[in-house]
């Protein structure tokens, strides 16, 4: 049986397709469209699915849309006539969309699977927005039973749900509604330190290491009231997302000492303090909501989705404070995992069909769940006449790690292109952990974007307690841990006062360990374990780089620059290697070097076309 899984409308529209309970493909627009976070019907990613599935015809028996729309459409119309005359701005804005194209999904399926050659099939399904998240936590977990939590911005009333899976079956036992929200929390704070909302939050995960968390009782005494069992209510006096286009209003801004940062501006020492606040305020929740639901459903287990569960810092803290023996985080937690979850929601829960879970591996396949193009890279090349080595066997890894060795930047397309927000080595930028000039060289000269965020290191697994306090997998960069103190470095004086500049490009540039590159102000690191089996020309890379230097670990970033999506074809790679300092590009077999290329004709400004995100 052939299901395929959409999410559209708000952001990070996808496709995925699920033949009899396995994933067989999945991919978000944006990687096709070239259109940061797009929120269109998602067609691209829809006919990639079909294609890799090699879906006929007549072979499509379901579809399944991530969502209910007209309990969403209810949702906001109640809260714009709650709200009235306020908001008439934003009703007026929102109402056309939804009247032109939210409230004919079903006809837009239809449409474009006929555009695709594809029969519509006769049964289409909506579940509840929550419950694809929560099937996309718990369905393609490694576990037979385990606890779920899902925590997000909104879906169509819920904002928080506790649940409980057990072999096919999933049950919500309880959820939190709108306007109650600590996905909108966050991003009311995502918006008032100057960043965008639902593509910024990461933004202020990243800087919350650099302040103090000075305002976390201001916030507890006026933003929220919380309960033991984690639920809790906003105090809507601050904030303006339910009447208005901005997040947070006059008042909020009157408790945090001034107006909101403009974009772009300079960073003050106000918004660190105010990042760091509430990404402690966002954890003590997340602890408090996972000892609650262990204690009502007394699983060792626990899954996880929605966009707060992307998250990582907190999920880090979960794992090592909270009580839970297990968690497992989907890789693409946001609404682009919902197209997974609705799908996987019908062919396990609707049909009944039964799962069996080993308790060691997921069913995602590394995420590895979007287009390979590696047969097509040499026909590409030879087209466009662009000089290149082919490398195989040993050679291609070994070739590969002294590039790095020598403190050059790589741009990485081999295999599969991954699912979800994080390159994991398909689509990636790899560069030398050791080098202390490393994360300046990336973030301003390669991604363009803000100094003062960390880069990731990708590490052998069976290599990672050698450099982190983590004993386990996190295959997909979803857990912060501590890079362990035997690698710390001893501070000089004027390195510690330079740890306290206000500037943050003065900060980020101490080296505070063995591997700066990787190791964040707090001396932390989002990990990504590598297993051979998973994907085995990236960890033939990490492990020949080990060989070479005797670090069994490196910087992986996403193959894109701010504000563009990342990379999905050749051509895409081809054209931000040229258009950044980057060193070497790698497109499957072949290795090509910047020295060698012909010049770039294509003047246009890359910051221009992208870096406003």
């Amino acid at each position: 049986m052939n299901i395929l899984g959409i999410s559209a409308f708000y952001h990070d529209s996808a496709a995925a397709l699920v033949r009899d309970g396995k994933i067989i493909a999945a991919a978000q627009e944006e990687r096709f469209s070239r259109k940061k976070h797009d929120e269109r019907f998602p067609f691209h990613a829809v006919r990639y699915c079909l294609h890799e599935a090699g879906v006929g015809p007549e072979d499509l028996d379901g579809v399944a849309f991530y969502d209910k729309p007209i309990q969403k459409f209810e949702r906001i119309l109640q809260t714009y006539f709650a709200v009235a005359p306020s908001g008439l701005k934003s009703f007026m804005m929102a109402m056309p969309l939804w009247i032109r194209e939210k409230l004919w999904i079903p006809l837009e399926i239809e449409k474009s699977l006929e555009e695709c050659g594809i029969k519509p099939p006769k049964e289409m399904f909506f579940p509840e927005h929550h419950e694809s998240h929560a099937a996309s936590a718990f369905y393609p977990s490694p576990y037979q039973s385990a606890a779920i939590l899902t925590v997000d911005g909104v879906g169509e009333w819920a904002t928080t749900t506790l649940g409980h899976g057990r072999d096919h079956e999933l049950k919500i036992i309880s959820d939190l509604h709108f306007p109650h929200s600590l996905g909108l929390l966050y991003s009311a704070f995502t918006y008032f330190t100057g960043f965008r909302v639902n593509s910024g939050e990461y933004k202020l995960m990243g800087l919350a290491p650099y302040g103090e968390p000075k305002y976390v009782q201001k916030i507890y005494d006026n933003l929220l009231s919380l309960r033991e069992d984690g639920s809790f209510k906003l105090n809507q006096e601050y904030f303006n997302y339910m009447a208005g286009l901005t997040m947070t209003n006059d008042k909020f801004a009157d408790l945090f000492g001034g107006p909101a940062r403009t974009a772009e501006s300079d960073i003050s020492q106000r918004e660190m303090d105010l990042a760091s606040s509430i990404q402690v305020v966002t954890e003590e929740i997340v602890l408090k909501m996972a000892n609650h639901l262990h204690k009502i459903t007394g699983e060792k287990n626990l899954c996880l989705a929605g966009g707060v569960a992307l998250n990582c810092v907190a999920n880090g803290r979960l794992l090592r404070e909270g009580p839970f023996e297990n968690v497992w985080i989907q890789p693409a937690a946001g609404d682009a995992g919902g197209a997974l979850g609705a799908a996987l929601t019908i062919w396990h829960h609707v049909k009944g069909n039964p799962r069996k879970a080993d308790g060691v591996k997921d069913s995602m396949r590394g995420s590895y769940l979007g287009p390979n193009f590696d047969d097509e890279v040499e026909e590409f090349l030879k087209a466009k006449g662009y000089p290149a080595q082919k490398l195989t066997g040993e050679a291609w890894a070994k070739t590969l790690a002294k590039v790095m060795a020598e403190e050059n930047v790589v741009g990485l397309l081999q295999g599969r292109m991954e699912f979800g927000p994080r390159a994991l080595g398909g689509r990636s930028i790899v560069g030398d952990p050791r080098s202390e000039k490393m994360q300046s060289v990336m973030n301003l000269k390669i991604k363009y974007r803000e100094s003062f965020r960390p880069f990731a290191p990708s590490c052998c697994r069976e290599h990672v307690s050698d450099y982190f306090d983590h004993d386990r997998e996190s295959p997909y960069m979803l857990l912060v841990a501590p890079v362990k103190k035997e690698l710390w470095t001893d501070l000089s004086d004027e390195q510690k006062r330079l740890m306290k500049d206000p500037d943050l490009r003065k900060r980020v540039n101490v080296a505070r360990s063995t591997l700066p590159a990787i190791t964040h102000v707090d001396y932390s690191a989002r990990i990504q374990t590598v297993e051979r089996d998973v994907n085995q020309r990236y960890y033939d890379l990490i492990k020949a780089f080990g060989d070479l230097t005797g670090v069994y670990c490196i910087i992986n970033t996403s193959f894109n620059v701010r504000g563009e999506p990342i990379v999905c074809t050749p051509e895409d790679a081809y054209r931000c290697f040229m258009r950044t300092e980057m060193d070497y590009l790698v497109l499957g077999d072949f290795v090509l070097s910047k020295a060698e290329q012909p010049e770039w004709e294509d003047k246009a400004n890359w910051r221009e076309d992208y870096v406003l995100d």
